[in-house]
């Protein structure tokens, strides 16, 4: 194997070191993450709550206004009556009198009802408001702890950067340019080993001219379906 393709396998392999150390930083934050999506949600929540709460609040005031409109209608009626001078006129008002008290009792009923629901929704929001502070203590229990540990892998990473960065500075800037750009689509598979005269990246075999020269040319060689660069395992 050249020397040249053992440095492409080698910083291939950093670059997988590097990359693996990803999904232990999004395990450490998942704890964390879901209890600031809890957070987030429950603030949703009395948010809504509380559009929900001026709604009620803009229907009482509308049954506020009715019953005052009411009132004075009932304070008329009775001025007419003690002003009526016919029985029919009497009984015509007594019917809208009546009218009018059924109007006031069904007003007076439903800012109760718009009350009480009023007083539901604001224990609602109590018990989030209770729920996000005791979800804020968590989170900030968990922030110093998460960010340290997700500080100690980062530093890993960083070290096996330098180590990448080291070797780079040694390999010829073209190849590093070709390896680049192979790895933009093949990720972490932009170096592979062929196996049963098979591409390790796409799987597709790989004919017997091109494996001879993979064996014997001192070359880059990539795959002829995918493109991934290729080399034999070593046998130990």
């Amino acid at each position: 194997m050249n020397k040249h393709l053992e440095q492409l396998i080698e910083i291939s392999n950093l670059d997988k070191d590097i990359d693996a150390l990803e999904p232990k930083i999004e395990l450490k934050r998942s704890e964390l993450d879901k209890t600031i999506r809890s957070k987030e949600s429950k603030n949703l929540q009395s948010l809504q709550l509380e559009e929900e709460k001026k709604d009620l609040k803009l229907q009482v005031s509308r049954n506020d206004q009715t019953l005052k409109d009411i009132n004075a209608k009932l304070e008329n009626i009775h001025k007419k009556i003690s002003e009526v001078r016919s029985e029919r006129e009497l009984k015509a008002l007594n019917v809208e009198e009546e009218i009018a008290k059924e109007q006031c009792t069904q007003a007076n009923i439903e800012i109760e009802r718009l009350d009480k629901e009023l007083d539901h929704k604001t224990d609602l929001q109590k018990s989030l408001q209770s729920d996000i502070n005791e979800l804020d203590k968590i989170i900030k229990s968990l922030e110093g702890k998460v960010n340290e540990e997700i500080q100690i892998i980062k530093d890993e990473q960083q070290k096996i950067f330098s180590q990448k960065q080291k070797l780079i500075v040694k390999m010829d800037q073209k190849l590093i340019g070709f390896y680049e750009k192979v790895r933009k689509w093949a990720k972490n598979s932009s170096v592979v080993p062929v196996r049963k005269q098979a591409c390790g990246g796409c799987f597709i075999r790989i004919n017997d001219r091109v494996y001879t020269e993979i064996i014997q040319s001192n070359d880059i060689i990539t795959c002829p379906h995918c493109g991934r660069i290729l080399y034999i395992e070593e046998t130990k």
